[in-house]
């Protein structure tokens, strides 16, 4: 991955394919995180191929694209019919396209701007949470992360209560734990990065957008305060530790 979905790290890709094409590997990076939110140059990230989705850079759900770089090719995964070079067959979705291409000149067109936004309310979230929430941590490198994306966790609580508690304030989160019946499991990400499973239970992801506004991260600042505090009181695990 180019970045990761969840703690929002920016890996060293271009590092990693360097180290890729010295051995002869072809190297395919997911750029789904990045496209429209922090430059992507697919030769300075030294890779042969290159994934993208139009959803997350405010284009039309259900379309993506391929980079290839020239010279690589792919085995395609159905067979039949000469469309897209014969690497796959169909009807090509020609409004999802359009907008697929659409979507990328408005990224294109706003990136700096949208990107320094971002990581100023990126960092005034982060930096406050850190400071009004004992016991808070930040998951994921500080600075190397993506503009939009903050990801914390909350000792002695429950990132499922947090989230469903930050929901009827009317903001949208999500936890880094993923429900799976019949037990929950803790991210696998989360776990990668040295975690401890009650830490992986107790984090928060947060996805900014370029409609979000000082005053949405200074509600959520607050919001964010009110519910660790009213979970503590309730937590075992925060007593215990208290």
């Amino acid at each position: 991955m180019h970045a990761n979905n969840e703690i929002g790290t920016i890996q060293p890709i271009t590092e990693i394919g360097r180290i890729a094409h010295e051995n002869n590997i072809y190297f395919h990076t997911d750029a789904v995180q990045t496209v429209g939110k922090i430059p992507v140059n697919v030769k300075e990230l030294n890779v042969d191929m290159l994934s993208l989705s139009a959803h997350k850079l405010y284009g039309p759900k259900g379309i993506g694209a391929l980079y290839l770089r020239q010279g690589v090719r792919i085995e395609p995964l159905m067979h039949g019919g000469g469309h897209e070079k014969g690497i796959r067959p169909g009807t090509e979705n020609v409004p999802g396209i359009v907008g697929l291409g659409k979507a990328c000149s408005i990224a294109k067109e706003n990136l700096q701007m949208d990107a320094q936004k971002l990581t100023s309310l990126r960092d005034m979230l982060i930096d406050n949470v850190l400071a009004e929430n004992e016991d808070s941590y930040l998951n994921g490198h500080r600075t190397k992360r993506l503009p939009n994306n903050a990801n914390f966790r909350f000792t002695g609580i429950e990132g499922e209560s947090l989230i469903l508690h930050l929901d009827a304030k009317g903001i949208a989160t999500s936890t880094g734990s993923a429900c799976s019946s019949p037990k929950l499991e803790p991210s696998h990400v989360l776990m990668a990065i040295g975690l401890k499973e009650v830490e992986a239970h107790g984090s928060l992801r947060i996805s900014l957008g370029h409609e979000n506004t000082e005053e949405d991260i200074k509600y959520t600042i607050t919001a964010i305060k009110e519910v660790v505090e009213k979970l503590r009181k309730m937590s075992p695990l925060w007593c215990a530790s208290s």
